[in-house]
């Protein structure tokens, strides 16, 4: 397992903490116990939720031997295999901007009886943080170890802390813990915008281990601090001294909130006077590393400047000389940073030299210096994410995290990258045959560098959206699905080469934009589409109907067979109901429509009594008119 974290061995019978860790959205800090089913408050007063913000496709699992393990968060873990939860997972965390404090805890202990641990990688703020290695040493294998960093949280409403799976193998985490820091802290005015930095190592001179989670000792950012055994020159001799129950001032104050209990005790050089104080780190020659050095001047025989001097040589460089009571005077905490760049061996030597008396050292932190990675520009990620669920890519695929960060990660299944001015962008997308049942999101029209699009054999619905025809898009097939409506007249850019639309449920006339790919050398192909019409190679359309509906002459003869049909229907009203002479009758039809008798004695008396009327009518006029029953 390569190393990037401190390794901290579980410590069985641990005590209670002051932690100022709160779990809940109201402050941005969350304890999560990976695998676990319920919250619970540990025994330092902690609040631990249950699983949550995980990606699909991974398992909750437990330690081989939860005995060993005192915390409950401890003992549970998730794992996601790649065959169901794909290369890329995730815990996406409701996390503003800002700058955070993350500590992940992962343990193997042969939670799967394969007697084999896993290879993955992890990364945070799109950024390869952590890479464990198979096989893991036995101490972390068996009893789990805990890394932790500081990074910026530059995307809302959101940030994703992912694991990469290498070969087949399943990455595994058993508690995620994460809370927010001072924005200045670790030099965070330099450091905060484009800077990871992961802990390779913090520890406590001439103490044993301390922290929120394994003592009762506070520590603001809860931070572990880890005795400095392991990590001395065990070539040379030393002393441990403490300050004897006196007040420490200076301690415990913003932007790092450093604890008191850091400055309480010390190491110094034991034997000759000559002696030197080293400790060996760990470190990829890769990375520069920021180095924290601690003092406090807690021997009282020392009372004035001058008394205690001593050169601090980084990798063999001597890069500056303290005295801590000139710049502090005595029982009050020193700070001192240096970065060291341009390494050339895998273990940094920090050793203090003496000067005048013996040197003394509270404690040392050496941070690597991880600069951010190039995301995603933040439009195609959120078009991306759209299409993950438009399209219902399924969770082997493992669309989770940034879709083309880290870079050393491959991206998104099917998906291909390139560096763009403002990030990185998406300029394929291969999802043939992967089963895909849903639709195409309009917002595809933000991926604004995609070359090629393939989305053919699958069972996607639904019309085709606008945003589909891309400036940028030299190949796209859609082939073998069941997309139903019109061509939109977006589709066909000049670099459009070959457009693939065959066996589709489309129909309408087809944009003339779109078959002059195939006129001017390109490759085109609309068979299987029942309803497409008006370009060679397929049937006309109707007279009024163009690009899957009526044209401007349809729509005018629409309206004028309406506006004909409304004018009929208003004269049979105005004959009918309005426009009548002093003889016009009414007649209803017989109440028996049955008796063919009672029909024709009506017709008779109506007969007989007409000839009646108009033979007075001539008797009294002549000429066929009737006035007032005098003739003129």
């Amino acid at each position: 397992m390569r190393l990037l974290p401190l390794l901290l061995l579980l410590l069985a019978g641990a005590r209670a903490s002051d932690d100022p860790f709160l779990s809940g959205a109201a402050n941005h800090s969350y304890n999560i116990d990976c695998g676990g089913a319920a919250d619970f408050t540990s025994t330092f007063g902690r609040r631990w939720l249950a699983d949550q913000f995980f990606s699909a496709g991974g398992a909750a699992g437990m330690v081989a031997e939860p005995h060993r393990f005192p915390q409950p968060q401890e003992r549970t873990l998730r794992f996601f295999p790649p065959s169901s939860a794909g290369k890329s997972s995730c815990y996406s965390l409701p996390l503003p901007p800002g700058r955070y404090y993350l500590r992940l805890f992962s343990v193997y202990d042969n939670y799967d009886s394969k007697v084999r641990t896993p290879s993955f990688d992890v990364s945070a703020a799109a950024t390869l943080v952590l890479s464990f290695r198979s096989p893991w040493p036995e101490p972390a294998a068996r009893y789990g170890a805990y890394s932790d960093l500081i990074f910026p949280s530059a995307t809302a409403p959101a940030s994703d802390v992912c694991f990469y799976s290498l070969s087949t193998d399943a990455p595994v985490v058993a508690s995620i813990e994460v809370a927010p820091v001072h924005p200045l802290a670790y030099d965070g005015a330099t450091t905060g915008a484009d800077l990871i930095l992961v802990n390779y190592g913090r520890v406590t001179c001439g103490n044993i281990l301390f922290g929120p989670g394994f003592t009762r000792d506070a520590d603001a950012f809860s931070r572990v601090w880890q005795a400095d055994v392991d990590f001395r020159n065990n070539g040379l001799s030393y002393d441990a001294i403490t300050a004897g129950g006196r007040k420490i001032f200076g301690s415990n104050q913003p932007p790092n909130y450093f604890p008191t209990k850091l400055y309480e005790s010390a190491v110094t050089t034991g034997g000759d006077a000559t002696n030197e104080i080293e400790y060996l780190m760990p470190v990829d020659t890769r990375l520069s590393y920021m180095v924290w050095l601690h003092f406090a001047e807690i021997d009282a025989g020392i009372g004035s400047a001058g008394q205690r001097v001593f050169d601090v040589v980084l990798a063999g460089e001597n890069v500056t000389r303290i005295d801590i009571f000139k710049q502090v005077g005595g029982f009050t905490a020193f700070k001192w940073t240096y970065i060291v760049k341009n390494l050339t061996s895998s273990t940094l030597s920090v050793k203090l030299v003496p000067v005048v008396g013996r040197p003394i050292l509270c404690g040392l932190e050496n941070y690597a210096m991880v600069p951010l990675e190039m995301r995603t520009v933040p439009s195609q990620v959120a078009a991306m994410k759209a299409l993950k669920e438009s399209l219902k890519i399924p969770a082997r695929m493992g669309w989770n995290g940034d879709p083309c960060a880290p870079r050393e990660w491959d991206a998104w299944e099917g998906v291909t990258c390139h560096r763009g001015d403002k990030g990185l962008v998406i300029t394929q997308l291969d999802l043939a045959s992967q089963g895909l049942k849903g639709y195409i999101t309009d917002e595809i029209s933000h991926l604004k560098d995609l070359v090629s699009l393939n989305l053919s054999y699958n069972s996607l619905t639904g019309t085709l959206p606008p945003g589909l025809g891309q400036p940028s898009l030299v190949s796209l097939d859609i082939s073998s699905n069941e997309f139903t409506g019109s061509i939109p007249g977006t589709i066909g850019s000049s670099k459009l080469q070959t457009a693939l639309l065959n066996n589709n449920l489309l129909d309408g006339q087809v944009p003339e934009r779109l078959y002059s790919i195939g006129v001017h050398g390109g490759v085109i192909d609309l068979s299987g589409n029942k309803g497409l019409c008006g370009v060679p190679t397929l049937p006309a359309c109707a007279l009024f109907w163009e690009k899957g509906g009526l044209n401007k002459t349809g729509k005018i003869a629409l309206g004028a067979s309406f506006g004909f049909l409304l004018l009929v229907v208003l004269i049979v009203v105005y004959i009918l109901c309005i426009r009548r002479g002093p003889y016009d009758y009414d007649f209803d039809f017989p109440q028996d429509l049955t008796s063919i008798s009672a029909i024709s004695a009506k017709r008779n008396r109506y007969q007989r009594a007409k000839s009646v009327m108009l033979a007075e009518m001539e008797a009294h006029n002549p000429d066929g008119f009737y006035t007032n029953g005098s003739p003129h």
